[in-house]
């Protein structure tokens, strides 16, 4: 896919995210609208996947440690061809396979269930590991919220893979510099991120924009090109980003927009849409 490609397919994963939540009634837009770009260049450019054959054995893997954005996991899949886009809107409800939070064992691509924070990374590390053990070529990423790397267990992961030079392993921190309490600085900060992985011998890649394609690019081609360390991607995204009323707003962590909301957003996206298709 080209740069205009992948930005009409954000745009439409997007518009899943908002029809996903306020059919629900409840889930975590912003943090999935803010890492929207990541999820369609992994699902679209980047990893080794196969909608046709989701436990293809040398598939690269995903782990979605900040497992509440799972609205943004499922639009992209979904985009992606591994499950219908109308089942989008049974999310949460009762007897939907697509739940809260991602499940391994009911939804197609999906490599781990997630949800507790912090533990999406160990779970990584050890998908990482054993495609070393077994000589596999497979790549994994995990992707992080930057209020989520508050979490010990982080840093333990952390600690393994820089010790096992896992450079097969990508970390993506996913820095809106918002979480549920407000600005990820006043609740518990975690600056400087890239030092502390630094400190863990791991290749960092800053990127000043997250929500851009071409910084995306070449982030991940970083990392790919990295050898004997495992990377951390830590990337600056807008939370909420092309909902004008999201936007870098704390409140729409963890909420759903009623009716009305829900047509204002749809119109945003939809504007977004229609800006792109100018192009």
């Amino acid at each position: 896919m080209n740069k205009l490609e992948l930005q009409k397919t954000a745009n439409e994963i997007r518009k899943g995210i908002v029809s996903a939540v306020h059919s629900a009634k409840a889930g975590h837009p912003g943090g999935s609208l803010s890492a929207t770009e990541v999820f369609t260049y992994l699902y679209f450019e980047e990893m080794n996947i196969d909608p046709a054959n989701p436990k293809m054995e040398n598939r690269d893997r995903f782990v979605l440690s900040k497992g509440h954005t799972a609205p943004g996991l499922y639009a992209t899949l979904a985009e992606r061809g591994y499950f219908p886009k109308e089942d989008l809107l049974t999310l949460r409800h009762l007897g939907s396979y697509l739940q809260g939070h991602p499940d391994m064992k009911h939804i197609p691509g999906v490599d781990m269930s997630s949800g507790s924070l912090g533990q999406g990374g160990s779970a990584a590390v050890g998908m990482a590991l054993a495609a070393k053990l077994q000589k596999k070529d497979y790549r994994t990423y995990c992707l992080f919220g930057d209020g989520e790397i508050q979490e010990g267990q982080v840093w333990e992961a952390a600690m393994f893979a820089g010790a096992r030079e896992l450079d097969n392993l990508v970390f993506i921190i996913d820095n809106n510099g918002l979480q549920i309490d407000g600005d990820i600085a006043d609740v518990c900060s975690p600056y400087p991120i890239d030092k502390k992985f630094e400190a863990f011998n791991f290749h960092v890649v800053n990127v000043a924009d997250g929500n851009d394609f071409d910084q995306l690019k070449a982030a991940f081609d970083e990392a790919r090109a990295t050898k004997g360390m495992p990377t951390a991607i830590v990337m600056k995204t807008v939370k909420g980003k092309d909902v004008s009323f999201m936007e870098n707003n704390a409140g729409w962590h963890g909420k759903a927009p009623n009716d009305s909301e829900y047509e204002q957003a749809m119109e945003d996206l939809k504007k977004v849409g229609e800006a792109l298709c100018q192009k």
